[in-house]
């Protein structure tokens, strides 16, 4: 509060901003904080790594559709090389008679994400409802 000079000997109530606005910024700040606590994440589970043998292997995926891109550009179903034209013909020819339509994606490295995502439409449209990628082989060079 302070003294008025037009009445002598009178009050006048003015608000005191600066603790006003020391309040403000600690609010700020508490507000800062917990919009940076609020962040959601997401908890994924990976299976651990196993050691599978060959065998076991060539038996397990035996029933099991691998789209391969290929560091040439090529594309191949279980091995069968076909072209990109063609990949949705054959696909819809595989899957329309299963009932589990899951497809494996094992891509090269030097291939681009715009032709791995354009490979996977295809087959979206073809039908496959789970589309899962493999590994890429273990080299010796990390």
């Amino acid at each position: 509060m302070s003294i008025s000079t037009g009445r002598p000997g009178g009050y006048t109530s003015e608000p005191n901003v600066i603790p006003m606005i020391d309040i403000m910024l600690v609010l700020l700040i508490i507000f800062m904080m917990q919009v940076a606590q609020q962040r959601k994440a997401m908890d994924i589970q990976l299976p651990p790594e196993q050691r599978v043998q060959q065998e076991q292997m060539e038996e397990v995926t035996s029933n099991q559709i691998v789209l391969q891109l290929g560091a040439d550009g090529s594309y191949a179903l279980n091995a069968d090389t076909i072209p990109f034209s063609q990949l949705d013909a054959r696909l819809h020819e595989i899957y329309d008679n299963r009932p589990a339509k899951l497809m494996f994606v094992k891509t090269d490295r030097s291939r681009t994400f715009g032709e791995v995502i354009e490979a996977m439409d295809v087959a979206r449209g073809a039908g496959v409802q789970v589309i899962g990628f493999t590994p890429p082989e273990p080299s010796g060079e990390q």
